[in-house]
């Protein structure tokens, strides 16, 4: 039980912070390195559990890894990035032309 510790507290923090608690999924692996922890949120709370700049995502990293040395345990975060995230769009120069030439000036 002690070993899963981690885990349940990372998923009571995120169901604390989000607009959609169902959909909050926590994976636990270990291996040589010690224990990675990802993390898969709906895409709506992405904001959420980043925080701004970052922040939120920050404390919430330094807390899981508190708990892993207090089990003896190096512990680290992965935020898992939805499917069809919300990352920068990146458009081609085709794109770019079609624009300016949109403009009818």
């Amino acid at each position: 039980m002690a070993k899963d510790q981690d885990k349940e507290f990372l998923e009571f923090i995120v169901k604390s912070l989000v607009d959609h608690p169902n959909d909050v999924k926590v994976d636990r692996k270990v291996d040589e390195m010690g224990v990675l922890l990802s993390l898969h949120v709906h895409p709506e709370d992405m904001g959420q559990i980043i925080g701004k700049a970052g922040s939120t995502a920050r404390a919430i990293r330094n807390l899981v890894r508190i708990v892993g040395l207090k089990n003896h345990a190096r512990v680290n975060l992965k935020i898992e990035e939805p499917a069809g995230g919300r990352g920068p769009r990146k458009s081609s120069s085709a794109e770019k032309k079609g624009d300016l030439e949109d403009l009818n000036l």
